[in-house]
């Protein structure tokens, strides 16, 4: 998991990513995700994480953590709607939040597809589809390493 995070933050960083987004990458699973159910950090430890990496990153970071991806990824570009899986709630991103959110969880998911046996194979279709739907919110250079990594 540590090797997980840290290429996740080393290639935000690579790929541009703002002081905020770069560390939320190294924590993003540190209260488990819809796809990654152990948790490292209670979700309502939050001051803990906070101290790691800054108020904005956590942010970001427990969003990530608490977002029903079924509920919220297919339509994420087009409305900007996170669902919330732990409370049933739901937020509404745009701008720089929409991108950084989209952004760290397509080069989340680009890692484990360079670096687990068959991902792309089982899920290549789904993550080529979703990454053409998110391009309107990501930045240049994902949209580039998307392509690359999923074909």
């Amino acid at each position: 998991m540590a090797a997980h995070l840290g290429r996740v933050q080393q290639r935000l960083t690579a790929l541009g990513a703002d002081e905020d987004l770069a560390p939320a990458g190294r924590a993003h699973a540190v209260h488990g995700t819809d796809g990654f159910d152990v948790v490292l950090v209670d979700p309502a430890d939050r001051g803990t994480v906070v101290e790691a990496i800054g108020e904005r990153a956590e942010r970001l970071v427990h969003r990530y953590g608490g977002c029903d991806r079924a509920r919220s990824w297919d339509d994420l570009a087009a409305t900007g709607v996170v669902h919330d899986r732990w409370t049933g709630g739901t937020e509404h991103l745009a701008g720089a939040d929409l991108r950084a959110f989209a952004e760290l969880g397509l080069v989340d998911e680009l890692d484990v597809a360079e670096h687990q046996p068959g991902f792309l194979d089982r899920y290549g279709p789904y993550f080529r589809r979703l990454a053409r739907a998110w391009e309107p919110v990501l930045g240049p250079a994902v949209v580039a390493e998307a392509r690359r990594v999923l074909g």
